[in-house]
């Protein structure tokens, strides 16, 4: 087990250091922010003031082994456009990304595990069928069009929720199925898939030949086995959701990191980018190795693989 948790607590963190080293790379492609700092008048020498202060006139490499080193610290610097510590400023932020993600998640396992568990008991059933095309469609609409959809549907026409902002619960409910649909079909789909190659074991069959009654097959037999790809998905999902919620957040005005992370990019704000790219990789990584510690534990083989 203790080289199991190595194994993955090294590949967490080639995984941080290397989306680090890209976001650091990107943004500084993606053009110089001393431009959108100073007016159209602005003098070479005042290009060149500003530069120095924001530490832009060293060599590549020198600005990366500042930045590494900062890294550590948690130190990514100041906000160009905020004038506040970049790390301060998306750590404001994330509480907002958290309780929205949360309740898009929950809301998704809570809908997709039971829709997923009844379609695999009566396969190709009408309930299975009716369950399945709106897993697809949850998979399929784009997110944007889906919280556009809600917002004219439920809060225009029918005065049912705000369109945007947070506050208090019913804030939260359009964003948190925008969402979620996505993780929501997913999960539904990949629980019946897992269920239906379970039920069909011999260890299955023979449980039923024994006499055991139906809901104790089911859940003492076949969904503890079905667990391991469903919670696989269900860590994904998470992580996705945490690092996925730009879009969302910014349909519905709510002012979670992501929305932060874009504005940011639009204003090449440096600091700001690489401090919640490198908070959303934090969370998703360790989701992974919690998600990694749950599948050891589930499946004792798995930790000497």
């Amino acid at each position: 087990m203790q080289q199991f948790l190595l194994r993955r607590l090294l590949r967490a963190i080639i995984v941080i250091w290397g989306i680090s080293t890209i976001v650091f790379v990107v943004m500084r492609l993606s053009g110089d922010p001393v431009t959108l700092l100073l007016p159209p008048d602005a003098t070479q020498a005042d290009y060149a003031r500003i530069s120095h202060e924001l530490g832009l006139d060293q060599p590549m490499w020198v600005q990366y082994g500042i930045f590494i080193s900062n890294m550590t610290h948690l130190d990514f610097g100041q906000s160009i456009h905020l004038r506040q510590p970049a790390f301060q400023v998306a750590m404001e932020r994330l509480p907002a990304t958290i309780e929205l993600a949360t309740a898009a998640f929950l809301l998704a396992v809570i809908v997709a595990i039971p829709v997923g568990v009844l379609a695999a008991m009566k396969p190709y059933s009408f309930w299975d069928n009716v369950a399945m095309f709106f897993a697809l469609i949850g998979q399929s609409a784009p997110t944007f069009f889906l919280g556009i959809m809600l917002i004219l549907g439920l809060s225009l026409h029918l005065g049912l929720f705000p369109t945007g902002g947070r506050g208090d619960l019913s804030y939260l409910v359009l964003p948190a199925i925008t969402l979620g649909a996505n993780a929501m079909a997913s999960i539904a789909r990949l629980t019946r898939s897992a269920m239906l190659e379970v039920i069909r074991k011999d260890y299955i069959r023979t449980a039923r030949s024994k006499g055991l009654g139906e809901r104790l097959i089911l859940f003492r037999h076949a969904f503890k086995n079905a667990a391991i790809p469903v919670v696989t998905i269900m860590g994904i999902q998470l992580g996705g959701l945490l690092g996925g919620a730009v879009v969302t957040e910014t349909v519905f005005s709510w002012p979670g990191i992501g929305r932060l992370a874009i504005n940011s990019i639009y204003n090449r704000d440096y600091a700001v980018v690489q401090a919640t790219v490198f908070m959303t990789a934090i969370l998703f990584v360790f989701i992974n190795f919690a998600v990694d510690l749950v599948y050891g534990f589930l499946d004792p083989r798995i930790r000497y693989s």
